[in-house]
């Protein structure tokens, strides 16, 4: 679309950044909804609903911008330059983001390319799945003596290692969210087996809130096998602590290794 000059004299360029949630719908937000009806134009990431994009004008670019963690169809670069060119040529632009979108989703690198035009900007937040998709599970993040505190890490770092700060969180009572790191379910299981927390439960859930929703149940030393036996690929998370002993599935677990405890 080329814009003349009268109607880019008109333009008031803006960008709202909204978390999309975990991918259930109807998890959004009243306040993401009424931005998005006063959208020029949506960029949105995968793992994003498409059914929100209802909420947007009809006629109005829809552009998809990749960002699954196997997918570099868009660098951040990219998409930073593309949100702002969109605000400079178009107007409002909405960014949808999966999650939350200042929670493990640069959604601070984008505002801060966005301000460097002066471009203004708002910000509105979104459910985690970091906590809602154990909260749906029923998994509290801090429950009674179970844990005091909760940590949400990232799996592996930009060069693709295993988090520093996952050696250390290993070593805590807390209850231990992993986002990032389902392709590393072994090596990170190791960490927990070197603070001979073997039988610590943990429960890995895939595409949380939504139709397509996996769960897995296990303890330290066998979810690997569990993950694997029940074909769960990212997106998806772990919950580390003893707060999954509250899930549902791991009562026959527990009652597993109650009877072997008891015949040693």
């Amino acid at each position: 679309m080329i814009l003349n000059k009268v109607e880019k004299a008109n333009i008031e360029p803006k960008i709202t950044l909204i978390g999309a949630g975990p991918g259930d719908p109807d998890l959004f937000s009243l306040k993401g909804v009424k931005a998005l009806k006063t959208a020029d134009v949506v960029l949105y990431d995968a793992n994003v609903n498409e059914a929100l994009l209802c909420h947007a004008p009809d006629g109005i670019p829809k552009v998809y911008v990749g960002k699954r963690s196997d997918d570099e169809s868009f660098s951040q670069d990219a998409v930073n330059k593309l949100i702002i060119d969109y605000a400079l040529n178009y107007g409002h632009v909405v960014r949808l983001k999966s999650g939350d979108p200042f929670f493990f989703a640069k959604g601070y690198e984008e505002i801060d390319a966005a301000e460097s035009y002066s471009i203004p900007t708002e910000i509105i937040p979104g459910i985690s799945s970091a906590t809602g998709a154990p909260s749906l599970q029923k998994i509290p993040m801090i429950y009674k003596d179970l844990s005091e505190s909760f940590w949400a890490v990232t799996g592996t770092n930009s060069r693709g290692e295993i988090s520093e700060d996952l050696y250390i969180a290993a070593k805590t009572k807390a209850t231990i969210v992993v986002l990032n790191g389902i392709e590393k379910v072994k090596e990170i299981a190791a960490i927990f087996q070197a603070e001979n927390k073997n039988l610590l439960p943990v429960a890995v859930i895939q595409n949380g809130s939504t139709p397509q929703e996996k769960i897995a149940v296990g303890i330290v030393d066998t979810i690997a096998e569990i993950v694997e036996d029940k074909k769960i690929d990212a997106p998806a998370l772990l919950v580390f602590g003893d707060v999954v002993s509250l899930h549902p599935q791991f009562q026959p677990i527990r009652d597993f290794y109650e009877i072997i405890a008891e015949e040693y």
